[in-house]
C-alpha cells in the first residue's frame, strides 16, 4: 500500500484538514531532520532548575510558608531579580492565581516584596466580585480559558496557589482523577508556559494525595518546619526547603533555611542560610528512610559521612540503632 507524502509547506488552512496519519508522517524524523526544524531549546528562567514550560510542585504543611516562597519566586521571575541563590534569567511576565487568601493579605505581601507591574494577580475574590466566576482547573472550560489568558496576555509563568482550592471535585488520592489535569499541563508545556503548582502536605509530611502528580513534573520542592516552628505568622515565616526531585540541572541542591519578615515599613526582607545537615538527616529518618545507604543516596553524601552524622545524633540523644536501621528516640 502506498502512503501519500505530506506537504511540509502546507498553509494554516490546509493544516486544519491534515489527518492524524499525515501529522505523524510530518513529525517522524531522524536526528538531523528534527534538528532541521529549528525548534528552540528550553531556556533557564530561574537558577539552573526552572526552565520554560516546566511543571513544578511546591508543597508544605498548612500555614508554614508555601505562599511566601511561591510569591517570592513569582516576584523574582517577574522582575529579573534573585531569590536567595537563585538568579532570574531576565524578567518574565507572571500570572499568580490565588485561590484562598483574603485579597488584602495578598496585596500586603505583594507590596512588601515590590511585586511590580510584570506580576499580575488573579484573585478568587476579585474574579467572583467582577464576574461571579469560580476557577476549577479540573474543568475543561477553565483550562481552555487559562491557556488563552497566558497566550493573549503574554504570561510565561503561571502560579496556581493552591491545588486544594483550585481543583474542585477531584479525589486527591485517585491517580486516575489527575488525568483530567495532566493533558492541560502538557499543552502549557508545549506553549512554553511554566506552571508552578502549590499544594498542601499531609500528616506524613509528603504531598497530599496521589503521587502521580510528582511523576509528571520536572521538579518538586518541599518545605519543612525548622527547630519546632509550626507555622508562619501573617508578617513572617521561617522554614527549610529541599528538592526531592529535580530534572533540569543534573546536580544535587543544598537544602536551605528561609526567613521572610515584614518590617514596620511594610517591606519584606528575605534571607537564607544553608540548612544544618543533622536537621536534614532527622527529617529524612522521620520520612521513613532508616538505612545508611538510603540516607546517603538521598542526601548526596558518602555512607561514611552518614555514619559520622548518625554518631553526632546519638550523642545528642535523639537517635539510636536497631540492627542496621536508625530509629528516632521518642
Amino acid at each position: 500500500m502506498s502512503v501519500r507524502k505530506p506537504d511540509f509547506t502546507a498553509t494554516p488552512e490546509e493544516l486544519k484538514k491534515t489527518t492524524m496519519l499525515d501529522a505523524l508522517l510530518m513529525a517522524t524524523r531522524d536526528t538531523a531532520g528534527i534538528e532541521a526544524l529549528g525548534l528552540p531549546p528550553r531556556v533557564p528562567m530561574l537558577g539552573d532548575w526552572l526552565k520554560e514550560g516546566d511543571a513544578g510542585l511546591l508543597y508544605a504543611p498548612r500555614g508554614l510558608g508555601k505562599t511566601w516562597l511561591s510569591l517570592g519566586l513569582a516576584c523574582a521571575l517577574a522582575n529579573g531579580r534573585s531569590l536567595g541563590p537563585w538568579q532570574a534569567h531576565g524578567a518574565w511576565p507572571v500570572c499568580y492565581i490565588d485561590g484562598e487568601m483574603p485579597l488584602d493579605g495578598m496585596l500586603e505581601r505583594m507590596h512588601g516584596m515590590s511585586a511590580g507591574a510584570n506580576l499580575r494577580i488573579l484573585s478568587h475574590e476579585a474574579l467572583f466580585h467582577l464576574a461571579g466566576k469560580v476557577l476549577n482547573i479540573a474543568e475543561e472550560e477553565t483550562q481552555t480559558a487559562l491557556l488563552a489568558l497566558c497566550l493573549e496576555g503574554g504570561f510565561r509563568v503561571l502560579v496556581l496557589d493552591n491545588l486544594s482550592c483550585l481543583a474542585s471535585g477531584m479525589a486527591e488520592n485517585d491517580a486516575d482523577a489527575w488525568e483530567r489535569v495532566k493533558p492541560w499541563l502538557l499543552t502549557m508545556r508545549r506553549h512554553k508556559v511554566a506552571v508552578i503548582l502549590v499544594h498542601h502536605a499531609g500528616r506524613n509530611g509528603e504531598a497530599r494525595g496521589t503521587s502521580k502528580r510528582e511523576d509528571d513534573v520536572f521538579w518538586v520542592l518541599r518545605l519543612d518546619a525548622v527547630d519546632g516552628d509550626k507555622a508562619g505568622a501573617d508578617r513572617q515565616a521561617r522554614f527549610a526547603s529541599r528538592f526531592t526531585k529535580e530534572r533540569n540541572s543534573g546536580r544535587s541542591h543544598t537544602p536551605l533555611v528561609w526567613t521572610f519578615e515584614t518590617g514596620p515599613d511594610g517591606l519584606t526582607s528575605i534571607s537564607h542560610t544553608v540548612a544544618d545537615r543533622l536537621a536534614i538527616l532527622r527529617q529524612w529518618i522521620e520520612d521513613g528512610l532508616n538505612t545508611n545507604n538510603d540516607l546517603a543516596k538521598e542526601m548526596q553524601l558518602s555512607p561514611g559521612t552518614i555514619s559520622k552524622l548518625a554518631k553526632e545524633a546519638q550523642k545528642a540523644g535523639w537517635l539510636t540503632t536497631d540492627g542496621r536501621k536508625y530509629r528516632l528516640v521518642s
